[in-house]
């Protein structure tokens, strides 16, 4: 089975990369550290230090695999010159109603952190944002409500 093209700006692809690079580096050996430490306790049967340190160690390489595969099928978004269009890699400026401006980044689900302003474009309001202009109004279907954002700015 194919795997799905992963869309990373420059930036999510070199902040993943380095999180790889950490991971394999630095965290890697600090717990082979802890887990030898603990392995020398002795009782392995009644070790919870050694417990810790073997789940620490499976969500580690866990990690790694999830970031090799996502940087393996990465596809770099690249910054292009405005075109006045929402697209993925568009940092937009919508206001809801009467409400301050905000701004979001569109970016790929593997990097999209709503709380620094990145968000999917396969969110609600990423897929609703998606191909308009500065202007236009667009409604996104929320559980409790339908809202309206209107976008001020694309860059």
């Amino acid at each position: 089975m194919a795997e799905q093209v992963v869309y990373l700006t420059r930036e999510g692809y070199e902040r993943l990369k380095a999180e790889l690079e950490y991971l394999r580096t630095v965290r890697r050996q600090e717990v082979a550290r802890r887990l030898h430490a603990a392995l020398a306790e002795g009782d392995i049967l009644e070790n919870a230090e050694l417990e810790a340190a073997r789940n620490e160690q499976a969500f580690v390489e866990g990690r790694i695999m999830e970031l090799e595969t996502l940087l393996g099928t990465a596809e770099i978004i690249e910054a292009e010159q405005p075109s006045g269009v929402v697209g993925v890699g568009s940092r937009v400026t919508v206001v809801e109603g009467d409400g301050p401006p905000e701004t979001y980044h569109i970016v790929g689900p593997a990097e999209a952190d709503p709380s620094q302003g990145r968000i999917s474009y396969e969110s609600p309001l990423g897929k609703s944002l998606l191909g308009h202009r500065v202007g236009d109004e667009v409604r996104v279907s929320a559980p409790a409500r339908v809202t309206v954002f209107r976008i001020i700015e694309i860059a």
